[in-house]
């Protein structure tokens, strides 16, 4: 016979199993500006590294001004994370798609994600922020 303790245990282990978990992706937004230091820029970038290499995620900066809006996504192309397809979206261009080392993509997400409010200081006011975030590659 079960105790009390072992029912209400299993109870609350079936509804746990019943909710949805958080992906751990989920976090991985950030909106420029920032307030965030290098070093905290740096690991917020091996954090979305990682989360690309072992699940079926992309990552994605968008970047708006008056001349239009640019998208580069990142997607690992390999289980070990060391190439990624860089897919690069200008709306006067159209798209260009090149494969990248992870340390291609660390710098360059490192670079962008640390640009300074100053950068955007010519831009209109009605501009977009710039963002980056990882989400599943079924919504590129």
């Amino acid at each position: 016979m079960s105790s009390e303790y072992e029912q209400q245990q299993s109870r609350l282990s079936s509804e746990q199993a019943e909710q949805p978990s958080e992906e751990p992706w989920t976090d991985l937004e950030l909106t420029l500006p920032h307030n965030r230091s290098p070093t905290g820029i740096v690991s917020f970038v091996e954090c979305a590294l990682v989360e690309l290499t072992h699940e079926d995620v992309g990552a994605e900066f968008v970047s708006t001004s008056v001349a239009g809006t640019k998208r580069t996504q990142f997607i690992a192309v390999d289980d070990v994370g060391e190439q990624f397809q860089k897919r690069y979206f200008d709306e006067r261009l159209g798209w260009h798609e090149t494969t990248v080392s992870r340390e291609a993509v660390r710098e360059e997400l490192v670079n962008r994600l640390s640009r300074s409010s100053l950068n955007r200081t010519s831009e209109t006011p009605s501009t977009d922020a710039d963002t980056f975030r990882v989400k599943p590659i079924h919504q590129f």
